[in-house]
C-alpha cells in the first residue's frame, strides 16, 4: 500500500527527474530506478547523515528543561535562605526613617476636618418663627439656632429655648432641603428639645453618638453649628473641664453636669452636635459664660452630656 507524505512541501533532491531515465535503467529498462524520494517516508544515507534524529532531538530538549528546573531551583534556595531573608527584613530604623519621610514630605489630613466632615451631614439649621403683629398672615423669625440628627426617620436633637414659643418651625439639611418640622418632646429643665420634620433627603445619615464618660480635660473636641446663621461653621478646641454648672443670666435657670469647652461658640450653635476627633457626638452645645450684655464668646462654652441628651429621648444609656 502507498505511504501517505509526510513532508509533502519538502524540495525535491537535485538531479532527479521522474520522466529522465538514468544510465543504469538505459542500460536494462525492467529494471525500476534505485533512486529515493523525500516525500515517500524514507530517505538515502547520505539524506540521514544531514537530518538530526528524533531522538537526538529528544535528548537536547530533555537536557535544556533539566538545566532551566536547575537554575530554578539554585535561585529559589537563594531567595528563601535564612541569609536572603535576613538581608531583606525591615529593622525599625528602616520603619523610622520611613515615617520621618512621610511626616516631612506629605501634608496629613487634620484630624478637626475628618471629625467634621463625619458629622457635617447630620447637622440642620434651626428658624423658629412667631406670628408677625402686625401682619397675621406673615410669620416673623424669632430665632436661630442648630439641630443634629440622631434617628434614621430625622429626629432632631436641638435647646429647649431655641423653639420656645415658636409658632412655626423649620429646618434646613445639608443638602439645601427645607422642611417644616414639629416638637415631639422637651425637657426644659435640661434645656432639650426634640423635633421631627415632616420630610428628609433620601440619603440622610444619622449621627454617630460617643460617650462623655471617655473625656478628660485636654481632649480635643470640635463644635459644628450656625453661629449668627452663619454656615455650617466649624470650630475646634479643648475640653476646658466637666461637671460643671452654669446659671442663665435671668438666673431663672441652672444647669449641671455639663462639659466645659473653648472651642468658639456664639449665639446659634445651640442645640449643635460638640464632636469627639472620632466624629462622635460627645455633646449638645448649650451655653455661653460672657459677664458683659456683648453676647459673644470669651472662651468658655458648656454643652450638655451626651447621655443627659440621649435620655430625653428614650435612648438607651451607655
Amino acid at each position: 500500500m502507498k505511504r501517505e507524505a509526510v513532508f509533502s512541501k519538502s524540495p525535491r533532491p537535485a538531479g532527479l527527474d521522474k520522466h529522465a531515465p538514468t544510465s543504469a535503467s538505459s542500460a536494462n529498462s525492467s529494471q525500476s530506478p534505485q533512486t529515493t524520494h523525500i516525500d515517500s517516508g524514507t530517505a538515502s544515507s547520505s539524506e540521514k547523515s544531514r537530518l538530526p534524529s528524533f531522538k537526538s532531538l529528544l535528548r537536547w530538549d530533555f537536557l535544556a528543561v533539566f538545566l532551566l528546573g536547575v537554575a530554578l531551583s539554585l535561585l529559589a534556595v537563594g531567595i528563601f535562605s535564612p541569609s536572603f531573608q535576613a538581608r531583606s527584613a525591615l529593622t525599625q530604623k528602616d520603619i523610622d526613617a520611613a515615617v520621618l519621610h512621610t511626616l516631612q514630605t506629605k501634608e496629613l489630613p487634620s484630624q478637626s476636618a475628618k471629625a467634621a466632615a463625619s458629622i457635617q451631614g447630620a447637622v440642620v439649621h434651626v428658624q423658629a418663627y412667631v406670628a408677625n403683629p402686625k401682619k397675621k398672615d406673615a410669620d416673623i423669625e424669632s430665632g436661630v439656632g442648630t439641630g443634629v440628627v440622631i434617628k434614621d426617620d430625622g429626629t432632631i436633637l436641638t435647646n429647649f429655648h431655641v423653639i420656645s414659643g415658636a409658632k412655626k418651625l423649620r429646618v434646613t439639611f445639608f443638602d439645601g432641603t427645607e422642611a417644616d418640622a414639629i416638637v415631639i418632646g422637651v425637657q426644659p429643665e435640661k434645656d432639650l428639645a426634640v423635633i421631627k420634620p415632616q420630610k428628609i433627603p433620601d440619603d440622610l445619615e444619622p449621627a454617630i453618638l460617643g460617650s462623655s464618660q471617655q473625656l478628660v480635660p485636654g481632649d480635643a473636641v470640635v463644635a459644628v453649628g450656625f453661629p449668627f446663621g452663619i454656615g455650617p461653621s466649624v470650630s475646634s478646641g479643648v475640653v476646658s473641664g466637666l461637671n460643671r454648672s452654669f446659671k442663665s443670666p435671668d438666673g431663672k435657670q441652672e444647669l449641671s453636669g455639663l462639659i466645659q469647652f473653648d472651642a468658639a461658640a456664639n449665639p446659634g450653635n445651640s442645640g449643635g452636635p460638640l464632636v469627639n476627633l472620632s466624629g462622635e457626638v460627645v455633646g449638645i452645645v448649650t451655653a455661653i459664660l460672657n459677664p458683659t450684655s456683648a453676647r459673644t464668646f470669651i472662651g468658655i462654652g458648656f454643652a450638655t452630656t451626651i447621655e443627659s441628651a440621649g435620655s430625653a429621648v428614650g435612648l438607651p444609656p451607655f
